[in-house]
């Protein structure tokens, strides 16, 4: 006979006092807190780059490149996480449980890694999709120069548009470009 043990629900409001006071990131969803894997020196070199290349195209607008410090939650499933970057145009709304989570991103950008990689292309990316404001998912790949753009349709579908190495991926909601090999850019690399 096996026997699984009862797993505590925590309410939201004990998930913002947890992040309040924790040295660590948790990403909370249906009641259950998960503590956030570290990254790599390269997923840091990833993120650094496109919020660099962001910001700087952006500068001038009122658009606003946030890193992954920045907790963004998806109301209508109740997923609260930290994207490597997002992008809020406008004004910056917050969630009335949680009002250090951003609920109108334009856009989110996840750097993939071995680990996540399964998990933000399928779970995490369906629960983005639900965010009203969210234009475009960008995905960073961590095995090749290869970044994705997962934009929505007018229509409410999403289509995928990939760009690799010696290409520029576009993000059409902020009319901005992330050339690719601007994105794998690394000054200490050989």
């Amino acid at each position: 006979m096996t026997v699984h043990a009862a797993h505590r629900k925590y309410s939201i409001s004990e998930y913002v006092q947890l992040e309040d006071y924790s040295n660590v990131r948790h990403e909370y969803f249906d009641g259950q807190i998960y503590a956030m894997a570290g990254g790599t020196p390269e997923h840091g070199t990833y993120a650094a780059n496109v919020i660099g290349l962001l910001t700087a195209q952006l500068r001038g607008r009122p658009c606003r490149v946030q890193t992954s410090d920045v907790r963004i939650r998806v109301q209508s499933t109740g997923l609260d996480t930290y994207p490597d970057v997002s992008v809020v145009c406008g004004r910056a709304e917050t969630d009335a449980e949680d009002r250090n989570a951003i609920i109108n991103p334009t856009v989110v950008v996840e750097i993939l890694s071995t680990g996540t990689e399964a998990y933000d292309r399928g779970e995490k990316l369906e629960h983005y999709q639900k965010i009203a404001s969210l234009h475009e998912v960008v995905l960073v790949a961590h095995d090749e120069r290869r970044v994705e753009v997962v934009r929505r349709l007018q229509s409410g579908e999403w289509n995928v548009a990939r760009a690799v190495a010696g290409e520029v991926a576009r993000l059409e909601s902020l009319s901005c470009e992330l050339p690719v090999d601007d994105v794998y850019r690394d000054p200490l690399a050989g």
